[in-house]
């Protein structure tokens, strides 16, 4: 089996950490979004090769997955940022059997060897939510088969929401169908995969639709502070955490060298390696390494690696290598 795993975007809803670091690099507790993903495709087997579409900070995400994956690796890089579709397309010829193709910008709870087992021409994972007019959403019929997807419903014609997470096993079909997507107008400048699904449908396939248990944003701000808090209490979370003069208020995620002095951290916290920690009262925050923090009193916030923040009372993000001090003896 052949896994596509398009990440070619530039993270503008998370600027700006995406600067200097691929979205699905970003660490919640500790780790980036994307090792997830790949940790649990380690543990699936048989994928014979990985398909990374590439873009933004290209070199970043090849160190990265060349250094901790051993499986044949294939880097294509998506210079017109086209849509979903187009990134697919640039996998083809690559693809001669089934493939998997997953979205790295979210964490999801799936058992993926449901597809050793189907014999549906593919499978789209879903979730349903109640802010349904935010995404695309699955409609199926009564055997739980997918009839199609809508963009954004303005009504609840469906509230299981596509979580860019699929199977397809009949991959001649999926690129008939980008090729069918590519020759349409672009939808405000971008050409949808999900129109590739549709048209599959259309020409008889079956798609069985799958809810997960569990599925966890890391887009944008907020909801990536969202899903380190899911993270910690699941079990990522650094237990028996000590510091000098301080209280830890479990979970919370601390690297090695870490050092807190006359602190309250927690809960939902991560911290980075080697950072310090002086003075501070952390709540709901992720901060990166290498950083020195004293006299902060900070709650949902992310910080960069190597920052300085000194008497800053609120919630911030800043990227790497800020500094950002405030007069102790004023407020």
């Amino acid at each position: 089996m052949k896994v596509i795993i398009p990440l070619a975007g530039k993270g503008t809803r998370l600027r700006p950490h995406t600067h200097v670091t691929p979205k699905p690099m970003l660490k919640i507790a500790g780790k980036p979004v994307m090792d997830y993903i790949l940790d649990d495709l380690q543990q699936l087997g048989g994928v014979d090769q990985v398909i990374y579409i590439t873009g933004h900070l290209k070199e970043k995400v090849e160190e990265h997955v060349r250094g901790r994956y051993k499986w044949d690796q294939v880097f294509i890089e998506q210079k017109v940022q086209d849509g979903t579709a187009g990134a697919v397309e640039l996998a083809k010829p690559y693809v001669h059997d089934p493939v998997l193709i997953i979205f790295v910008d979210t964490i999801f709870d799936a058992d993926l060897s449901v597809i050793n087992r189907t014999d549906a021409d593919g499978i789209i994972w879903v979730k349903e939510v109640e802010d349904y007019q935010r995404f695309g959403v699955v409609v199926t019929d009564k055997d739980g088969n997918m009839t199609k997807i809508v963009e954004k419903p303005s009504t609840p014609i469906s509230k299981r929401a596509n979580i860019g997470l699929y199977y397809v096993r009949n991959w001649k079909l999926l690129f008939e169908g980008i090729d069918h997507t590519l020759k349409q107008p672009a939808n405000q400048g971008e050409f949808f995969l999900t129109d590739a699904f549709q048209y599959m449908i259309e020409q008889g396939a079956k798609i069985k639709v799958i809810d997960v248990e569990g599925w966890y944003d890391a887009g944008k701000l907020d909801t990536l502070l969202e899903t380190n808090r899911i993270i910690l209490e699941h079990g990522a979370a650094t237990r028996g955490v000590k510091g000098e003069n301080s209280t830890i208020v479990e979970p919370v995620y601390v690297e090695e060298g870490v050092t807190i002095t006359n602190s309250r951290i927690g809960p939902n916290v991560s911290i980075g390696k080697g950072t310090k920690v002086e003075g501070c009262e952390l709540r709901d925050t992720i901060v990166g390494a290498k950083g020195s923090l004293k006299g902060a009193t900070l709650v949902n916030s992310m910080l960069g690696d190597s920052v300085v923040v000194e008497n800053v009372t609120g919630q911030m993000t800043i990227g790497d290598h800020a500094e950002i001090r405030a007069d102790a003896r004023k407020g």
